[in-house]
């Protein structure tokens, strides 16, 4: 029956047909629904309820990755914990005790920055604010955006411990974050050393990899003669070795130059360069694009003379052993005029430059590596900020070093480097990727500075050191080099012992994590093991001020750092009693004890890096018994792809280097939302998609029925048409419930049928419940979520609404309430409805308990159901290839109908006679074990044998409109139909009955 009768006929038989009944609109008006169940949901303590119900059942740990406390919630929060929430609930809704802990990353630049931007503003100098003042209020400024996020997020429909999240700040977590860090301390990995690390002069710390990002920028090339002053070959002394750099800063910091043994060099006379001849050495595939720099264009010809260039002779790298040059500069004294050795340097190509490369090892790790391996170590010359130390002999007190004034051509180096004849060329044209600090966006340097370290490469071991408790920590890596007028050398730097016997590294054992993890998709395993293996130490000190504190003493004397059981106990406890303010001047002779004297040690002053903080998440969280609902470790990490160099990696170091595993057993990674264009969004181009405004407009069943279509292992998009896209997709859900929830309108347990008595096309329908339940089983384990959507949103489409419900509607209006084919019909959309709406629940959360409450009101949360029983004895492959040719044939007949009602000479296919001509014995026989005018919805349909097979498995079908009269309440066009409007004998015996 395709609608309700037509008013006008000589009797209205509406009153006579059963339609569907539902108080459940059509009109979903989620943006003013959802805030409402939300509320009920906290009232009723939904969370603990769920915990309740699953007591005592198998975990699913997933262990939630804290976001920064420093801003409202924006897209990408949003997509990462609709998802998170979605491996909640289904894990949940498979029976299982799936707890969540939300949590947030209090501590780091982040928070200071800010707190230091509102100093700005104020005129306040945070240097003049003491510490535990300026602590208190980054402490203030975290717990609003924890407060703020908190509440954006729950608005999600995401169920979690909201009421009792953690948070890195917590004093308990500060204890626990030093505790690991004392473990480290203990086992040797820890130490302290000079290399260069990722350093912004304007927020004046340390960064990790994971808090830089790169951008184009334009940079000052150079190319610079340093004259040869000793060498094995006679013509080279007194001619000139040239390099070429990007950073002209980092000449003033040269301690040698870098040659490639394999490399065939070129000595040449240039003729009329600064006012005579010059004798150069540079690489030969170089030679021709050097000579266009510095306005001497050249053909690389051996033994030729091409115009102003006269090459010399051809010289292999490896012959430069040995050989001296001197720097530009080394009449400013004692550290300018050492000698500059010519070093051999496997990275050093000829892919750009001169192929010779001038060594500065406080400002690059190559650099650092081959001077040190020759006795040459770092002079800290740059400042945090970026400025020469004032008693470095060449531009001291000058810069700052980023800026590109200073090194312009026209700039202090430049001029001084071109007074004294070595300048070759300058210009600052060179386009180039640079790494820049995320937060403040400035460009940051390679700088050498006292850090701490952990190893990568030293064996692990989980005892603590020996040698009266202290830290048999060798000489530190590097001490400061004295520049004329320089200040003496610090403190020895402590560097933690080797260990003794064979054992894996902390390198090796995080590879071998990684091996045993399971990561989704599987190109995160390659991912994040190429960094791994490699990485440099993990540098996990800052120089900053709201952070937990490098809890160490170091002895002055020896310089090695101080472990001791009873000593780390009273640190602990302090932290835990007061937070990072425990650790403090005036508090260290206490937490020394009386066996120790605070005059012979130095307390380190450093903060952890936060990822070390957030790498320790699953220990204050999972193991701390604060939530005695969580275990270690977790079965599941879930963050976008940018934390496999950040929260991935440090949790594996962190747990790896006093564990010896990984914390997770999978990791899943998202990728990042980009606008319907497919751009990055930024707030410059007003691209950006704001989650609050989005569920104010749509609601949120909306935004997690986006994040949950899309195929979120990619980048992916999101914008105005793609929304108008999946509120189509809801609306048809919507539609679905609907329809369901008014077909079941009284329905009784006593009207229920046995599957093995339902018709074919009831079990058919069964039949593919139990292909769906399979199917969103798998989806569910692969974490393949739009699979999932995917799924559930064709079964609901193609194989409800266009199919079952579209036959079935004329059994369900029209057919007596105890007929056997209504009754089993009822007793599938029973069935359908119990399953579809437990497996939507994980999606449309505030759906979902709109239509569970709808028909049960008093049964409590769709949220504490369990995954529905469906009976895989349903699955029957002869029976779905039966209705499978079925619904070929009612599509091709469907098509064949179309014209007729596009030129309106039928009004529906209620009134189209259908001939159906088989042509293979199948199908004749299939078309005549049923009512297949029933299945096409049409007037009777006439089956014969077609006389000539046009092809194989063919069936011709002939339609014209019906001669039939319509029966007044069912509106088929019927033989038995007298007259239009009279009753066909099923309405008859029904309306009689």
């Amino acid at each position: 029956m395709a609608d309700t009768p037509d008013p006008s006929a000589a009797r209205d038989w509406r009153d006579t047909v059963f339609l569907p009944k539902t108080a459940f609109p059509m009109k979903a008006g989620l943006p003013q629904k959802e805030p409402a169940i939300l509320a009920k949901w906290q009232a009723d303590d939904l969370y603990a309820q769920t915990r309740a119900t699953r007591a005592g059942a198998p975990k699913f740990i997933l262990h939630d990755g804290p976001p920064y406390a420093n801003g409202d919630m924006h897209i990408g929060h949003a997509l990462n914990h609709i998802l998170k929430d979605m491996v909640v609930r289904t894990q949940t809704l498979l029976g299982k005790d799936a707890p969540y802990v939300p949590g947030w990353d209090c501590h780091g630049l982040p928070i200071e920055w800010k707190v230091e931007e509102q100093y700005r503003k104020q005129k306040r100098n945070k240097d003049e604010v003491p510490l535990p003042e300026f602590r208190a209020e980054c402490r203030a400024y975290a717990q609003n955006w924890v407060n703020v996020q908190r509440e954006q997020l729950k608005r999600l429909g995401i169920n979690g411990d909201w009421d009792k999240p953690y948070l890195t700040m917590d004093f308990a977590a500060e204890a626990t974050i030093v505790t690991e860090l004392l473990k480290f301390a203990a086992s040797g990995q820890l130490y302290r050393g000079a290399k260069p690390v990722m350093w912004s002069p304007v927020e004046k710390t340390a960064l990790a990899e994971a808090e830089v990002e790169y951008e184009d920028v334009t940079s000052t090339q150079i190319d610079v003669a340093f004259e040869i002053v000793e060498s094995a070959i006679e013509d080279l002394v007194g001619a000139h070795a040239v390099i070429w750099t990007t950073t002209p800063w980092t000449i003033p910091v040269n301690q040698a130059l870098a040659y490639g043994p394999d490399v065939e060099y070129v000595l040449a006379r240039f003729d009329s360069i600064h006012e005579g001849p010059r004798t150069l050495l540079v690489a030969l595939d170089l030679l021709e694009s050097f000579g266009a720099r510095i306005g001497h264009p050249v053909v690389v010809k051996l033994g030729d003379a091409p115009g102003t260039v006269t090459p010399l002779r051809s010289i292999m790298g490896r012959e430069l052993a040995g050989t001296i040059a001197r720097h530009p500069m080394h009449h400013l004294g004692a550290f300018f005029a050492r000698p500059r050795p010519l070093l051999a340097g496997d990275f050093v190509t000829t892919d750009a430059g001169t192929g010779l490369v001038h060594m500065a090892p406080d400002h690059g790790e190559d650099d650092f590596l081959l001077c040190k391996a020759n006795g040459l170590e770092p002079v800290f010359a740059v400042e945090a900020d970026g400025r020469y130390r004032a008693d470095w002999a060449w531009l001291g007190g000058q810069g700052s070093v980023i800026n590109p004034k200073f090194t312009a051509p026209d700039g202090p180096i430049c001029t001084d480097l071109a007074e004294t004849g070595a300048l070759m060329a300058a210009s600052a044209d060179f386009r180039h990727s640079y790494p820049h600090s995320w937060r403040s966006k400035a460009k940051v340097i390679f700088r050498a500075t006292p850090q701490w370290f952990i190893g990568m490469d030293r064996p692990l071991s989980p005892s603590p050191l020996g040698g009266e408790g202290r830290g048999e920590g060798a000489r530190g890596e590097a001490e400061r080099s004295d520049a004329e007028g320089g200040a003496p050398s610090p403190n020895p730097l402590p560097q933690g012992r080797g260990l003794e016997g064979e054992g894996l590294t902390l390198r090796q054992t995080a590879l071998a994590a990684i091996a045993d993890t399971r990561f989704v998709p599987e190109k995160g395993r390659n991912r994040i093991g190429a960094m791994v293996e490699g990485r440099p130490d993990w540098v996990i000190s800052r120089q900053r001020a709201w952070g937990v504190p490098i809890t160490l003493f170091v002895e002055r004397r020896s310089g090695q750092y101080l472990v001791d059981e009873a000593v780390n106990a009273r640190i602990v406890a302090a932290v835990r009693e007061r937070g990072v303010d425990a650790w403090d001047a005036e508090g260290a002779q206490a937490l020394l004890g009386d066996a120790y004297d605070l005059a012979d040690y130095e307390r380190a002053t450093d903060i952890l890096d936060v990822w070390f903080d957030s790498g320790c998440t699953h220990a204050f969280v999972l193991e701390s018994g604060k939530w005695p609902e969580l275990s270690w470790p977790a079965d599941l990490y879930l963050e976008g792809s940018d934390q496999h160099r950040g929260w991935f990696q440090s949790s594996l170091l962190e747990s790896c280097g006093t564990r010896g595993r990984a914390p997770y057993n999978a990791v899943l990674t998202h990728g990042f939302t980009m606008d319907q264009k497919g751009m990055k969004m930024s707030k410059s181009l007003g691209n950006t998609v704001d989650p609050i405004a989005l569920m104010k407009d749509h609601g949120a069943d909306i935004l997690r029925l986006w994040a949950l279509s899309i195929d979120f292992t990619e980048d992916h998009r999101i914008g105005k048409e793609i929304l108008t896209g999946i509120s189509d997709t809801y609306r048809k859900l919507r539609n679905s419930f609907r329809y369901l929830l008014g077909a079941l309108d009284g329905f009784a347990e006593n009207e229920t049928v046995a599957p093995a008595e339902m018709p074919g096309l009831e079990r058919y329908m069964l039949h593919l419940l139990a292909e769906l339940d399979a199917e969103l089983r798998a989806a569910t384990d692969a974490f393949e979520f739009n699979r999932y959507v995917r799924a559930l949103t064709d079964f609901c489409n193609n194989d409800l609404s266009a199919f079952f419900f579209d036959i079935r509607k004329d059994s369900l209006y029209c057919d007596a309430p105890t007929d056997p084919k209504r009754r089993a019909y009822r007793t599938v959309l029973d069935i359908l409805f119990h399953a579809l709406v437990r497996y939507a629940a994980p999606v449309l959360v505030f759906t979902a308990e709109e239509v569970w409450g709808t028909r049960f009101p008093e049964t409590g949360s769709v949220h504490l159901l369990t995954w529905p029983a469906v009976d895989a004895g349903w699955r029957d492959d002869d029976l779905r290839m039966t209705w499978e040719r079925l619904r070929t044939l009612r599509t091709e007949l469907t098509g064949q109908i179309e014209p007729l009602r596009r030129d309106k000479v039928v009004g529906s296919s209620l009134e189209v006679d259908v001939t159906a001509l088989a042509y293979d014995q199948a199908d004749l026989d299939l078309l005549r074990s049923v009512d297949f005018a029933e299945i096409a919805i049409t007037a009777p349909v006439k089956v014969s044998a077609g006389d000539v097979p046009i092809a194989e498995d063919v069936v011709r079908f002939e339609v014209a409109k019906t001669d039939y009269e319509k029966c007044g309440r069912c509106w088929r066009h019927l033989p038995e139909v007298t007259e239009d409007g009279a009753l066909c004998a099923r309405c008859t015996e029904v309306v009689g009955g």
